[in-house]
């Protein structure tokens, strides 16, 4: 067999619906190999190589399925980095085919190879941002490293894989088979001790004010109906990080939101006022913590802290755990709902007080955010645009978030009402993950509607997704939060640096406040593709645009004009040192 025909085989049988690719010269043998099994393996082929990366990403939030990217040698592969960098660090899976120079001309310095340190070192600049690079030199070596990656895909905590192959073997032949199946998805799940379970078991029975903080471990084991169930059993509030949001009813009073910053108030009440904290599947990254500030977010080690994982490197990282357990999210939900049946000690009623004050808590939160959802203004409140999203948009949808302040606003106030549906770029917080991602969401759910909401900043770096959405007949939507700056880094300026804007706003000729806001017509850019676009500049057009763009089911970018001078209310805090952190908007610490 070729050594692309190995590869085309392997994927058919491991039932990989696509490959994400860009063409090249390094890569055309492999292009023909899928040709001959185009049936059963899609080729998509964006515009640019870090969409192929975050289009597979997101295929793998949404189906928990690992698909594949293809890039040849040089540039190509050079612009997965940071597709690679965001899937790793919100442990993502797929398989990046990078191409590499032949091996007969390796350390002779042939087009685009990199031999400064190491003949055909590509995989070193991929090291970081994978799980595990594979370069065989030999096409016998292929079926080893094929089963090898896809098992080190989803195993443990999933991430991406990189095997880089040098072209030759694409074309060249040996006696080899198609390895055996690898691993799916799930295969492996490490489960608690009956000794761990009894600690948490103690440890709630102690507790008065017990709390669950909830993250993408509970996404990707699926575990939201056992967490549903184990947190209505106990009668307790669950905190979600962004990641894990949709895993537990949105409309349950229980049901705190996200924590930190940008959280919303009575997550950082519960978190801070706590004096149990049972963490599944989810780290305290200084978003999630406040900057790890005393009583800000949380009050560890005041507050106990039960840490569950499937990877041990993220036990006790920031915050040294009570009872750390390695173990898969939804195995453990179970085996602590079966311990907690068993013990036969909590009722209704054990947590009762503890639930009443974290009503009142929602209370004082929408009594002070909920007159503005409402407002009717020009340009338009960002509340505004949240509520009105949250009304007008299906409860099926699939909605894909870039990085930028609009994404401040969803982790506030988004209602995810089902899981695998909220997809952020959460660890490495990357511009073109919410704009690229939507496409390969649609491709995972394609009876599904799939909306992308990003910053005007985000969609200019990557607007050719659009010429894709065409060219393969895919009816994602686009909403363009267009506040004409980069918006997220503009507010920092004006909250930590006293408003000397610079460099942060989008201005036509003289640069700087008082000139003249400059941005593309996003709509036009949309009809030009062959798309549709339209604009919106008032508050009472938005539902009916978004509307008309879904009954469609055709690419459409909706260009909206947000109020930028608006900024999420702030109930935790963040430092980005040396600078000194700011107060709460609303709501202020309690160390206990």
């Amino acid at each position: 067999m070729k050594g692309s025909e190995v590869i085309a085989q392997y994927l058919v049988q491991q039932k990989v619906p696509y490959v994400f690719g860009i063409c090249g010269h390094g890569n055309v043998g492999m292009l023909d190999a899928l040709y001959d099994v185009r049936d059963k393996v899609n080729l998509v082929s964006p515009r640019h190589e870090q969409c192929a990366g975050h289009m597979a990403d997101a295929y793998f939030r949404v189906r928990h399925q690992p698909v594949a990217t293809l890039t040849s040698t040089g540039p190509g592969s050079a612009n997965m980095v940071m597709s690679l960098a965001t899937a790793l660090s919100d442990s993502s899976a797929f398989l990046a085919i990078t191409s590499n120079v032949p091996t007969s001309q390796m350390n002779r310095a042939p087009f685009q190879e990199l031999y400064k340190h190491n003949q055909a070192d590509f995989p070193s600049v991929l090291r970081p941002v994978v799980k595990r690079s594979f370069q065989p030199s030999r096409v016998d070596m292929l079926p080893l490293a094929l089963r090898q990656a896809f098992d080190t895909m989803v195993s443990g905590r999933p991430g991406p894989v990189n095997l880089d192959v040098p072209y030759n073997l694409y074309q060249e032949e040996a006696d080899v088979e198609v390895p055996p199946p690898s691993q799916v998805m799930g295969a492996q799940r490490p489960a608690a001790s009956a000794e761990d379970l009894g600690k948490v078991v103690e440890l709630l029975k102690a507790a008065r004010q017990p709390v669950f903080f909830i993250g993408h471990g509970v996404t990707l084991s699926e575990a939201g109906p056992a967490l549903t169930a184990l947190s209505r059993r106990l009668g307790l509030p669950v905190i979600t990080s962004p990641n894990g949001m949709g895993c537990v009813p949105a409309d349950d009073v229980q049901t705190l939101g996200f924590i930190g910053r940008n959280g919303a108030y009575p997550a950082n009440q519960a978190g801070r006022h706590a004096d149990l904290i049972i963490t599944v599947g989810t780290r305290f990254d200084d978003r999630s913590s406040s900057s790890w500030q005393p009583g800000y977010s949380w009050n560890f080690p005041k507050t106990r802290l039960v840490h569950v994982d499937i990877d041990p490197q993220e036990l006790g990282r920031n915050y040294p755990p009570t009872v750390g357990i390695v173990a898969d999210c939804k195995v453990f939900c179970e085996q602590l709902l079966a311990a907690i049946d068993e013990a036969s000690l909590f009722d209704a009623g054990t947590y009762a007080g503890w639930r009443e004050q974290v009503a009142g808590w929602h209370a004082e939160w929408e009594r002070f955010v909920r007159p503005n959802f409402s407002a009717i203004t020009t340009p338009i409140r960002p509340e505004y645009v949240v509520d009105t999203l949250q009304k007008v948009l299906p409860d099926d949808v699939i909605l894909s978030l870039d990085s930028g302040v609009h994404h401040n606003w969803f982790m506030q106030f988004w209602k995810p009402r089902r899981p695998q549906s909220m997809l952020n770029s959460w660890g490495y917080s990357s511009m073109g993950f919410g704009v690229c991602g939507v496409l390969g969401a649609q491709l995972a759910a394609p009876d599904r509607p799939c909306v992308a909401v990003v910053g005007d900043g985000g969609f200019t770096m990557t607007p050719y997704v659009v010429c894709t959405a065409v060219e393969y007949e895919l009816p994602c939507v686009w909403i363009v939060w267009n506040n004409f700056a980069w918006g997220a880094i503009r507010d920092i300026q004006h909250g930590m640096f006293g408003g000397r804007e610079h460099g942060t706003a989008f201005y036509k000729g003289k640069q700087g406040p008082g000139g003249e806001r400059y941005n593309p017509d996003f709509a036009a850019w949309a009809r030009a593709c062959g798309a549709d676009g339209m604009t919106v500049t008032r508050s009472e057009d938005l539902g009916d645009a978004v509307a008309a763009a879904l009954r469609n089911r055709r690419p459409c970018v909706i260009d909206v004009h947000i109020d930028g001078d608006v900024r999420p209310p702030s109930t935790g805090t963040w430092q980005l040192p040396p600078t000194p952190f700011k107060e709460p908007a609303f709501g202020k610490p309690w160390v206990a």
